[in-house]
């Protein structure tokens, strides 16, 4: 029942299997496929077009999510010959794998040159994946931004500083290495933070297959103050100003952002925008100065789902107004995106008081953002029991890795 309304609610219309009418819409959710013989059932058959497309697998509240990708992935595979030749698949299987929970989502986008499962908050629209779709008729190999970034073309430094071109390379380093999720810029007050931000957004724009991008300010009246930044940057192939090529606009509400290409907000108007309510285009201090008092809750918004931008950037322009971005991340875990965050590193040592951190229900894994109110002081033992440090694992695992065919045993 959750996971019908989930997908209810981005655009698709579920099927019982006898009653499977694939002419229905363009987005059709059939239960209880029977695949083929050994592969038992698919518990979703996802079809775009009247063409079989992906698969969800299923699994009670709570239940952990990155243990059941096999089983997933064998009926990704396992596909019956009436299905198969209307099926579209990379290598013999269906591109788009989904693991679900109704508390949980997961999902592996096989047109990425790297797959593996990542968690987002909500099922893609049925023409986000027609979109991508369309893209690999065009290129298989850069479907997805994540193959696209990977073949981005040298950068045009002429009038850059040093140390804007090295930030920029290894923004674009970090995406193509698909290591993380965010990128972290740190620099000297006059360095240039916006040039950055409008020359990367031109950048991934242009040539990394990027469709829109979420450039958030602290406070309206810089918002624009960015849009300027973006109308008067000449870009680096003919000259022409970046808001000739591009539509720039202010957050003002949910129908602007189908026709922008960048669109300038404070965290306070997406937020209101979530909710379904009028975004002004006025200054309005009681909305962007508003800090709640603990971190808010976001529910799925189909005017705004969650594949609405691909990139965040968050220019933050002093210490006081970093501490805000705690209580409002879970708008940003919203968006499936690429986002300029913060790094967290941590091995068994203390999280002090005030840090906003996620919080995970062991019964349901449902997620929540919560404030410390005390500092937490963790062991090593701890570790993955009370308290998991990602960053920590991914060095183990890495460290795995690189050593394993290169360092005997012992």
């Amino acid at each position: 029942m959750l996971i019908d309304r989930q997908l209810t609610a981005a655009g698709w219309l579920v099927h019982d299997r006898r009653k499977l009418n694939l002419y229905a819409g363009d987005g059709v959710a059939g239960r209880e496929a029977i695949m083929a013989p050994g592969h038992g059932r698919a518990d979703y058959l996802l079809y775009v077009g009247k063409r079989a497309v992906g698969v969800i697998e299923a699994k009670l509240v709570g239940t952990p999510l990155s243990g059941v990708e096999w089983q997933s992935a064998k009926y990704a595979e396992g596909l019956p010959a009436e299905v198969r030749r209307r099926a579209l698949t990379v290598e013999g299987r269906l591109p788009f794998v989904f693991e679900a929970s109704g508390s949980e989502t997961h999902v592996t986008n096989g047109y990425d040159p790297e797959p593996r499962a990542r968690r987002i908050f909500a099922f893609p629209r049925p023409e986000t994946l027609a979109r991508t779709l369309r893209a690999a008729e065009t290129d298989p190999d850069a479907a997805t931004w994540r193959g696209k970034v990977r073949a981005m073309p040298e950068l045009l430094v002429k009038g850059l500083r040093l140390a804007q071109i090295e930030a920029i390379t290894e923004i674009e380093r970090s995406l193509a290495g698909q290591r993380f999720g965010r990128s972290l810029v740190q620099m000297a007050t006059g360095a240039g933070k916006t040039f950055i931000a409008v020359t990367e957004s031109y950048r991934f724009l242009k040539h990394g297959g990027f469709r829109r991008i979420l450039f958030l300010v602290d406070r309206n009246n810089l918002g624009d103050q960015t849009l300027r930044e973006f109308q008067n940057h000449a870009t680096p192939d003919d000259g022409r100003r970046f808001t000739q090529l591009y539509n720039v606009d202010k957050l003002t509400s949910a129908g602007m952002v189908a026709s922008s290409d960048v669109v300038i907000s404070t965290i306070q108007r997406v937020y209101a925008a979530l909710r379904g309510e009028q975004v002004p285009d006025v200054d309005d201090p009681g909305l962007d100065g508003f800090i709640p008092n603990a971190p808010v809750e976001v529910t799925y918004c189909a005017q705004l789902p969650p594949e609405t931008f691909d990139l965040i950037i968050v220019i933050i322009v002093d210490e006081t107004h970093r501490s805000i971005y705690g209580v409002w991340r879970g708008v940003l875990e919203y968006f499936d995106v690429y986002r300029i965050s913060t790094e967290i590193t941590a091995q068994g040592s203390t999280i002090d008081a005030g840090i906003v951190v996620p919080k995970v229900d062991r019964r349901t894994r449902v997620q929540r953002y919560e404030t410390l109110k005390d500092d937490l002081t963790y062991t090593i033992g701890q570790l993955d029991r009370a308290v998991t440090a990602r960053s920590q694992i991914r060095l183990v695992l890495e460290t795995f890795r690189n050593r394993l065919f290169t360092e005997r045993a012992h």
